[in-house]
């Protein structure tokens, strides 16, 4: 087994683990990909291939919870999957220099939202409680917003799920589970429309590909019990610590 393989497996692993219990696993995988050298739009599209397969298995996870919040899934899918299909299309069209510039500040912007999760969550509550029968203009805002999120998350999409979480707190949601399996649900279509396309394109690296989900579906099982010991907030201040290390690293390069 060679040194990229491993680090591509325990990248994987790690980045399973971490999805499973605190969100933001791919600012582990996605820089591990950088540092092995990989070109950074390829390794941005191999690793939302790679890690389709543990957004489906979170979904599955929720699907009972799905049932009482169907007609949101119906008309948040929409501008998930358009904003997913923009969002990957643009990647593609994306010069790799220009990308390799912008990839510092959508680690640091990723890394920020993660450690505002907290703040975030709390801000939820109210919005839910402010907006629990929203108007249809308020209803037109939150699809736009969606739409924005999804194009984010086809393009790069770490913190997606943050910045999804928001939504469903714009629309009155505040059971965590409805939010957390429509979330998982959304981000299947997003990142799922964006690998269709990137594959198509030609632009993942199969090799990586296996590896890394492989080992996310190993982390996403069996690391998610040692990442509930540690606990949510050790981990996500381990994600965020880091996400500014690479952040850095990359700027200095």
């Amino acid at each position: 087994m060679t040194l990229a393989t491993i680090v591509i497996l325990a990248a994987g692993i790690a980045a399973g683990a971490i999805n499973s219990i605190a969100g933001g696993g791919t600012l582990i995988s996605f820089p591990a990909l950088l540092w092995l050298g990989r070109d950074p739009i390829t390794a941005n599209a191999t690793n939302t291939v790679a890690i389709w397969p543990g957004s489906l298995a979170g979904a599955i996870g929720f699907r009972r919870e799905l049932g009482t919040v169907r007609r949101w899934l119906l008309l948040l899918i929409l501008p998930s999957l358009a904003g997913g299909a923009l969002g990957s299309w643009l990647l593609l069209r994306t010069p790799v220099s220009t990308f390799e510039q912008l990839v510092p500040w959508l680690i640091l912007g990723a890394t920020l939202l993660l450690a505002a999760q907290e703040m975030i969550t709390a801000r939820l509550g109210v919005l839910g409680r402010a907006h629990e029968n929203p108007t249809a203009g308020w209803v037109t805002f939150v699809f736009l917003f969606q739409f924005l999120v999804g194009t984010y998350g086809g393009y790069f999409g770490a913190g997606m799920g943050i910045l999804m979480l928001a939504a469903l707190g714009l629309i009155g949601l505040t059971d965590l589970h409805q939010m957390n399996g429509l979330k998982n649900v959304l981000a299947v279509g997003i990142n799922g429309i964006a690998a269709v396309y990137f594959v198509i394109a030609g632009a993942v690296a199969w090799g990586d590909v296996l590896v890394m989900m492989v080992g996310s579906i190993i982390g996403g099982f069996a690391g998610a019990r040692l990442a509930r010991r540690l606990g949510r907030k050790f981990v996500r201040a381990f994600v965020v610590v880091i996400g500014i290390v690479m952040t850095v690293a990359l700027l200095l390069k």
